[in-house]
């Protein structure tokens, strides 16, 4: 198969980790560069962006970071994890009405401050968290500030005390610790029992493909009818289309002046980034606005780059 530089979008399975889908692409579209946008919890499912070739230069500079999720979660139990998958840690009666919820849910939207949870990634002097919590050691965690853009009840069964949440959100929000937070606010605690990621990086569950049905792709010699280009993980950012001279400019690691471009009578802050392209609307790279010019801010190959129509997500 010949080397892929692009994005595909995986519905990730359940009890997969996001490296076990990243190691599964790898092997099947044989590309040696690989890599993916944002862990998803082995148990949740959804949306998974994995880059392959020079998109993995991607990887740390993913600016749309905003994500949306459907979870799951019962009320009246609590476990050390915040989902059903850990050690129970306490257990009641509950008989929440789902007035008593919604009336409860605008105090976990906008800028909150979270406490990670123990079984999470975050550093703590050197350590994961949830590497200390496996030897049974619980220590301060400093809250972090988070934005949860909406935040809905879908649906709830009264007598199972069971239903779902949407939520939309910045990077570093923990759904469980959401739902944990709901629990204690009612009084009878709850946990997550499924999270499912609708979208993220700009795209949403309609973009994905199962590993299986990739594997049928890679079989047939298909699999770049679905690989999408690098762009499309900046769709959200504007873009300017420089002429060849610039472009080569560009390439080459040089700042382009910006009144000698389209955006010469626009007003854009330093520190702006945007998307770089040239006059067969290639795309070339991201740069940076300062000081009245636009400086390299990543390069990005082109030479295998998918000419898949842009989506309604561009400009």
């Amino acid at each position: 198969m010949n080397n892929m530089n692009g994005v595909i979008v995986i519905d990730k399975p359940a009890g997969f980790t996001s490296f076990d889908v990243t190691a599964v692409v790898r092997r099947l579209t044989g590309q040696r560069k690989t890599g993916h946008t944002g862990t998803l919890d082995p148990n949740a499912t959804g949306v998974l962006p994995v880059l392959l070739g020079t998109a993995t230069k991607a990887q740390d500079l993913i600016l749309n970071s905003d994500k949306a999720y459907t979870a799951r979660f019962r009320l009246g139990l609590t476990t050390d994890t915040l989902d059903i998958w850990g050690q129970v840690k306490s257990q009641k009666e509950s008989s929440v009405s789902r007035e008593s919820i919604e009336t409860l849910l605008p105090r976990f939207t906008g800028e909150i401050e979270q406490v990670p949870p123990m079984f999470s990634a975050v550093h703590k002097n050197g350590q994961r968290l949830y590497d200390l919590a496996r030897k049974g050691i619980e220590v301060e965690r400093e809250p972090r500030r988070v934005t949860v853009y909406s935040l809905s009840l879908t649906d709830f069964d009264e007598a199972e005390q069971c239903g779902t949440l949407e939520i939309k959100c910045s990077k570093g929000t923990y759904v469980r610790t959401v739902i944990d937070d709901l629990g204690a606010a009612l009084g009878c605690g709850a946990v997550m029992t499924a999270l499912r990621r609708i979208s993220a990086c700009g795209y949403d569950l309609s973009d994905c493909v199962t590993l299986e049905k990739l594997k049928e792709l890679c079989e047939s010699g298909e699999a770049e009818k679905i690989l999408r280009p690098t762009e499309s993980l900046f769709y959200g950012l504007g873009f300017v289309r420089v002429s060849e001279a610039q472009a080569k400019r560009f390439k080459n690691g040089a700042p382009l002046d910006i009144s000698r471009t389209a955006l010469r009578n626009r007003s854009l802050p330093d520190g702006t980034v945007i998307r770089v392209k040239d006059p067969s609307n290639g795309f070339l790279g991201l740069g940076t606005v300062s000081n009245g010019e636009i400086k390299i801010y990543k390069l990005f190959a082109r030479s295998a780059e998918p000419t898949i129509a842009p989506r309604k997500r561009d400009a």
